[in-house]
């Protein structure tokens, strides 16, 4: 394989990724700020303007692509199962994205196209197969791959920040303020994962949900044994009349022992880790400057 092919190749990779983040990031853009930015635009308009120099105001993106995107979500929704759009609903949920099922499988369409056409665009002539297919299943992956990674970052940021979070309660409780008060002081304390599913269950709440379902849809949504635990201890104190205070204490020193046994955990699985990369990388480059100059010798001892 020569250098330009190694270079189309890298390329044409570089632009695939660029296009998915700027469709997961259009996409989600236009959910949230496309109704807000229109009014705030016309609002801030001295002279009346017609709807026709609002459209023509706004960017190519807004006025074409989107368009199109929606209308590949919509052929999508109607196409896929409703299974799989349920799951995947559960996991942008859990990675903390706002975009819908159907956008996602835009994406992923988008991705796999693309991909399928650069395959068949430098494949040989007696590989078209072979790239196709794998043209189809990195477009496929790729969206996949980015999911899953957003679900375990968030997942692991609740986990490190629940403990921090529960002590900040506890210490609201025990001023006196209430449990849905101590919540929304975390919320406006930090800016993370946690606070905004805490900042969420006070809006639910607040709009007429109730805590019991707020707190059990969010223990849904992060999809986190540490916070379903906890959710379950606050709603059985609830139910039984419990202090929250001491359930929040206990809560915060459970979580902690778990952190640390989790932090030893990892710990313990470094050395077998790295006895790949020791014994592949870097004991082969060690021997070749340690045994190197000695086989160099040797071989023009007896061979030369």
């Amino acid at each position: 394989m020569n250098l330009t092919l190694i270079l189309i190749i890298g390329g044409a990779v570089i632009l695939a990724i660029a296009l998915i983040v700027f469709s997961v990031v259009l996409v989600q853009r236009s959910d949230q700020d496309a109704l807000t930015d229109r009014i705030n635009e016309f609002a801030a308009r001295e002279e009346i303007a017609t709807i026709e120099d609002i459209e023509l105001s706004l960017s190519f993106s807004q006025r074409v692509i989107v368009p199109y995107m929606r209308r590949i979500s919509g052929l999508v929704t109607r196409l896929a199962p409703n299974e799989a759009l349920e799951r995947t609903t559960k996991q942008l949920e859990a990675a903390g994205k706002t975009m819908s099922a159907a956008e996602f499988y835009t994406v992923v369409v988008v991705s796999v196209i693309f991909f399928t056409a650069v395959g068949l665009y430098l494949a040989p002539a007696g590989q078209r197969l072979i790239f196709l297919g794998g043209g189809i299943g990195f477009g496929f992956i790729l969206p996949r791959t980015w999911l899953t990674s957003a679900m375990r970052k968030r997942k692991d940021d609740v986990i490190k920040k629940l403990p921090d979070a529960l002590d900040l309660m506890m210490i609201c409780v025990d001023a006196g303020l209430t449990f849905d008060g101590a919540m929304s002081k975390v919320d406006e304390k930090w800016d993370d994962p946690l606070s905004q599913e805490f900042g969420r269950v006070v809006t639910e709440i607040q709009l007429g949900k109730t805590r019991r379902q707020s707190l059990k849809d969010m223990s849904e949504r992060l999809d986190v044994p540490d916070v379903q635990s906890f959710v379950a201890s606050i709603l059985q104190a609830d139910q039984l009349g419990v202090g929250i205070s001491n359930v929040l204490r206990i809560q915060s020193e459970q979580m902690r022992v778990r952190r640390r046994q989790r932090a030893e955990e990892k710990a313990q699985q470094a050395p077998i880790k790295m006895l790949f990369p020791m014994i592949f990388l870097i004991f082969p480059a060690m021997f070749v400057v340690l045994l190197g100059p000695a086989a160099v010798r040797v071989y023009k001892t007896f061979f030369l």
